[in-house]
């Protein structure tokens, strides 16, 4: 006989919140602090202190101008990010094909900061004690692909990303790429490849909730 539904939200709240699975790495990087330190009684106290100072998470959400990305961003920051963790705002853009513009990288990057500046103010009015930061990446590779790097190269805890809702021909099209091993969108290819939690979230309209998708649970309700 299966498990109530009470205990299955009660274990993916846990999960988003630094539990189980998602808290991991964390007691990976004390086990590693501790066999460094070569001694387990010398300096405890110290080492305590240190690890209740970085004992958060790096929760990266990746961003952008849509209402699934600020959707998202507001469902991390009611449900999964704590006041001891960091936020870090994703944003991957492409680069160029043709280079007749005379606009730089670093102006690009410039604006690709101010286009999303608004969702680091929305952090900070939200978890003001919360370290925000913006991280943009311009790349020529598949997007997915780059999430799933930069989030391990930041060490990212979890990974949040806004999906939207899906058509029945989207549908179609997705398992007829999955049977051909040709995979699906970027948010399928960063849930099953990354190494960190990877959630999507997709907000049900007339406030009816959030539905979330992991490599374990798919479109599974939440109400927030």
């Amino acid at each position: 006989m299966g498990k109530p539904a009470g205990y299955w939200v009660n274990k993916i709240r846990t999960s988003f919140k630094g539990g189980s699975s998602s808290s991991k790495s964390l007691d990976e990087g004390s086990a590693s602090g501790s066999r460094k330190n070569g001694s387990k009684n010398q300096k405890t106290e110290e080492g305590n202190k240190k690890g209740e100072a970085e004992s958060g998470r790096k929760v990266m959400v990746v961003v952008d101008t849509t209402s699934q990305s600020k959707n998202a961003l507001q469902w991390a920051l009611t449900q999964c990010v704590q006041d001891e963790d960091n936020i870090t705002l994703l944003h991957v853009t492409k680069t160029p094909v043709a280079q007749a513009t005379d606009e730089t990288q670093g102006q690009r990057n410039s604006r690709a900061h101010e286009q999303v500046h608004p969702l680091k103010n929305l952090c900070q009015l939200k978890k003001p004690n919360v370290k925000t930061e913006i991280v943009v990446v311009e790349t020529a590779e598949e997007k997915g692909k780059t999430i799933v790097e930069e989030a391990k190269k930041q060490g990212a805890g979890v990974l949040v990303l806004g999906q939207r809702k899906r058509t029945s021909k989207w549908r179609v099209i997705w398992k007829w790429r999955a049977k051909r091993g040709m995979g699906g969108g970027v948010v399928e290819y960063c849930i099953h490849n990354s190494e960190c939690m990877a959630i999507a979230v997709r907000k049900k309209s007339n406030n009816g909730g959030y539905l979330i998708t992991t490599k374990r649970h798919k479109d599974f309700w939440l109400l927030a």
